[in-house]
């Protein structure tokens, strides 16, 4: 399989407009990152078709597209089974494009940044994958969208809980399907994940980095939803009893890269996780053999083998809340401990108050 188009974190954004294209099966060029501004497309530069790179067998595929395209205009005007599409133009269009998203995919003819987020296989292949748990299985009902930023970088700062790290992907698609602009969250995730096989590379495909103030920075300069839970395997990890307590938030280092960067920090709230998986006690011996920072006991795992390990089918709700700005401080307050301590602290109640507020709505666990 040919090698994907490294692209510079700092290019142009837009998926629009594609570089040259080149011969089908030829490994793709890795280039150096650039300085702040990325080499740009000359003006007038005509907008690709999805799949219209390459020789002959690109533009081909581009016409079989546009083809279907037409046909499923057609036939939603001549007798198709019924409006949405779903007649012989529809499926014509689909097969069409899951063809094209092979080819691109087999030629190496798609492009991933220098972190490795693949923005095409996540929107098409993994969000996919997750959003019917995000939908059907835990319900996720989200509150306050709007308060994220439509465009520029933005630090998400939430709670963490659910034994395993069920919420950061349920945060990532309620960020995607209902902000206005559709924008992509970039998770910040542990040491561990990138270890883990498997894992560690689809993680990487959907985005996420290491959760360090180097990454996290760049991210946000460049104009990107970063999302951070600063409680991290504390707040994972904590017993079935402490549900719905915050852990400490670290030293505050989120809001020494969000003071640096200047762009708003906004908290979020996450109600629904702690249940899914109530951890009753910790097989710590085992945690150590294994190298894991816990290893979870609970009513159904590991007693139930592999069916323990499924999760409870409990209601969500994630709540986005005001964002804090901190464009107003100059350079050297990210060096000002009490200010950070202030600022952290400030974080870490609204995320609290907004728990309880959200519990006390709460109809059920599971309803």
């Amino acid at each position: 399989m040919a090698d994907a188009k490294v692209i510079p974190f700092d290019d142009d954004r837009s998926r629009a407009r594609r570089r040259p294209g080149r011969a089908d099966g030829e490994a793709a060029a890795v280039r150096a990152l650039p300085g702040p501004q990325g080499p740009q497309e000359p003006e007038g530069g005509r907008e690709a078709l999805p799949g219209a790179q390459g020789g002959p067998e690109a533009g081909a595929e581009a016409a079989a597209a546009a083809g279907a395209d037409t046909g499923a205009e057609n036939g939603a005007g001549a007798g198709s089974t019924d409006g949405a599409g779903t007649g012989s133009g529809g499926w014509e269009r689909r097969l069409a494009g899951g063809l094209a998203f092979l080819r691109r995919r087999v030629t190496g003819d798609y492009e991933v940044d220098e972190f490795g987020y693949d923005e095409e296989l996540t929107d098409q292949v993994l969000m996919s994958l997750i959003r019917p748990l995000y939908e059907k299985y835990f319900r996720v009902e989200v509150k306050g969208v709007e308060n994220i930023p439509a465009e520029g970088g933005a630090l998400i700062v939430a709670n963490h809980s659910g034994t395993l790290p069920l919420d950061g992907l349920m945060m990532q698609v309620a960020v995607h399907d209902h902000h206005p602009a559709g924008r992509h969250l970039r998770l910040l995730a542990a040491d561990l994940v990138f270890v883990l096989p498997i894992v560690n590379e689809l993680a990487r495909k959907a985005g996420h980095t290491l959760a360090c103030a180097e990454d996290a920075e760049r991210l946000l300069r460049a104009g990107e939803i970063v999302g951070v839970m600063p409680e991290g395997f504390k707040g994972i990890g904590k017993p079935f009893g402490e549900r719905y307590k915050l852990q400490r938030f670290g030293r505050g280092g989120f809001v020494s890269t969000a003071l640096r960067a200047g762009v708003p920090i906004v908290p979020c709230s996450i109600v629904g996780a702690e249940e899914i998986y109530p951890m009753i006690g910790n097989a710590k011996t085992l945690a150590r053999v294994l190298g894991f920072p816990y290893f979870p006991l609970t009513p159904t795992f590991p007693w139930l083998g592999p069916l323990g390990a499924l999760p409870l089918p409990t209601k969500w709700t994630i709540q986005f809340g005001e964002p804090i700005p901190t464009d107003s401080y100059a350079p050297e307050a990210a060096e000002d401990p009490m200010l950070m301590f202030n600022l952290t602290d400030q974080v870490r109640e609204q995320i609290q108050h907004t728990l309880y507020k959200l519990l006390v709505q709460r109809r059920s666990v599971f309803f």
